[in-house]
């Protein structure tokens, strides 16, 4: 009978999963369909390098404080609830962003729509790994990464179509509208698609345990894990729950390292790194990053498709060996992959020369930094892009989970608003430099893992958080 019961579960479980991760879709989708409208959007409204830097990266303040509220949110009302909260935002957004009258009017319609990519940062981690058996949790977790790369590609695809359609990003489309404005409006659909299907989930056992809804657990279970033992999963849960109840009456995410609990500092400093290499400069920039060094404006959205569909097809390759390989291993060879390939970046365009005022690369130059790029996409999305987001999801104990996912996105949304609003006067200043400093925190990434990050693999949410008590405090057993 288990053999039979088995792949049911599967697909219902794995089905569930990628229901949740359409949230990460969006959060892909709206941070990077502001890569075609930069250039539009900086001659329109006339803006300097540092205020265009400023319109691309506001969404990420929003991100941030979306983040940070959404662990109170979900732990008062649940996941649910929260999944529809986020996706009410990128519709609003979408629709602002497009109708925009001014920069700082689009600089407040993309606070808008980060606060619902924060949201959606939290709770589709925490949703799939709450509701996924321990021997699939790591590939459906990765799904949440695989989305992010999906709805990057939509984006930059759009973006392209939009530009390709009108003639340029700039130039009027439908109703008289820029294409660029368009590009924002797309955003809606996937928003409004995103709240029906949030709509039909169920919620996540480990809230209703929260809550004393242990009957709705059983329920669920027997739907969803009928191979399982069902009993003994929600008493692992309680017990875990209960363990952790003490602490989160004193303080929940207090602690002795700078006012935080060891295992928060250890979630923050992930998210930081996952930024801290400059990813985002691709998804953001690629486009005014490959036409300041003579590419046109064509084929810098093309490249820029290409390199989002490499991102989701290393993204594959990591759901494949998440669960086989480890985390660690892949988090390793990862940070090694990029720390060469951003310096190699930064050796190429080294190389450049000054043609009518712009950087150039000349040959082989050119394509040597095309292949870095690339190879520093498919370096990241095959480990810090999806395994971040399963160790996220596994590391903290249940009872602060969403509160200290919350704590930690909202670090990498702020570590990335950083490296966003800089990239511009970094640029100008020089790009050897500025890929010089991705590839430093890439190498810093590596030591870290070394020395702080244990094997996950394998282990339910309750055992995995025991890897991360410190052993020398830890109170003995009588």
């Amino acid at each position: 009978m288990m053999s039979e019961t088995a792949p049911k579960t599967n697909r219902k479980v794995i089905g569930l999963a990628l229901a949740g991760a359409v949230g990460g879709f969006l959060f892909g989708f709206d941070s990077s369909v502001v890569n075609g409208a930069v250039d539009p959007i900086q001659q329109q409204f006339d803006l300097s390098q540092s205020l265009t830097g400023f319109a691309v990266a506001s969404a990420l303040i929003g991100c941030a404080v979306g983040a940070y509220g959404a662990g109170r949110i979900a732990d008062r009302w649940g996941r649910i609830p929260t999944m529809l909260v986020g996706a009410v935002l990128f519709f609003v957004s979408a629709l602002g962003c497009g109708l925009a009258f001014g920069v700082w009017d689009l600089i407040l319609w993309r606070l808008v729509g980060g606060l619902g990519i924060g949201i959606a940062s939290v709770i589709a981690p925490a949703y799939i790994a709450e509701i996924s058996p321990r021997h699939m949790r790591g590939r459906l977790a990765s799904l949440q990464q695989l989305a992010i790369t999906v709805g990057i590609f939509v984006a930059l695809l759009s973006d392209a179509l939009f530009a390709t359609a009108a003639g340029s990003a700039a130039s009027e489309f439908w109703l008289g509208l820029e294409a660029w404005r368009w590009m924002f409006l797309a955003g809606a659909l996937p928003a409004a698609i995103y709240g029906l299907i949030a709509w039909r989930l169920p919620e996540s056992p480990r809230y209703l345990i929260l809550k004393d809804r242990d009957d709705e657990v059983r329920t669920l279970f027997s739907r969803l894990w009928p191979g399982e033992d069902v009993e003994r999963a929600i008493r692992d849960m309680r017990e875990s729950i209960e363990t952790d109840k003490l602490a989160s009456e004193k303080g929940a995410l207090r602690g002795p390292r700078f006012g935080l609990k060891p295992i928060v500092w250890i979630g923050i400093i992930l998210s930081v790194f996952q930024q801290f290499v400059g990813i985002n400069v691709i998804f953001y920039y690629s486009t005014t990053l490959w036409r300041s060094v003579g590419f046109a404006e064509s084929s810098s959205l093309t490249i820029s498709v290409i390199t989002s569909v490499t991102n989701i097809a290393v993204t594959f390759v990591a759901i494949a060996l998440v669960d086989r390989v480890g985390r660690r291993p892949i988090l390793l060879v990862g940070s090694l992959g990029m720390m060469v390939s951003l310096a190699t970046m930064s050796l190429a365009f080294s190389q450049a020369n000054e043609v009518d005022g712009a950087p150039s690369l000349p040959a082989p130059w050119g394509p040597i930094a095309l292949v870095a790029a690339n190879v520093f996409v498919i370096s990241f999305g095959a480990s810090w892009g999806p395994v971040v987001w399963v160790l996220l999801g596994e590391i903290f104990p249940n009872r602060i989970r969403a509160r200290a996912l919350g704590v930690a996105a909202a670090a990498q949304w702020i570590a990335n608003f950083t490296v966003t609003v800089t990239f511009p006067p970094l640029a100008e200043f020089s790009l050897v430099f500025t890929y010089g400093l991705y590839a430093f925190f890439a190498a810093l990434s590596f030591i870290f893992v070394l020395r702080k990050i244990p094997e996950t693999n394998g282990m339910s949410l309750e055992q995995a958080n025991t890897l991360f008590v410190d052993k020398k405090k830890a109170p003995k057993k009588n």
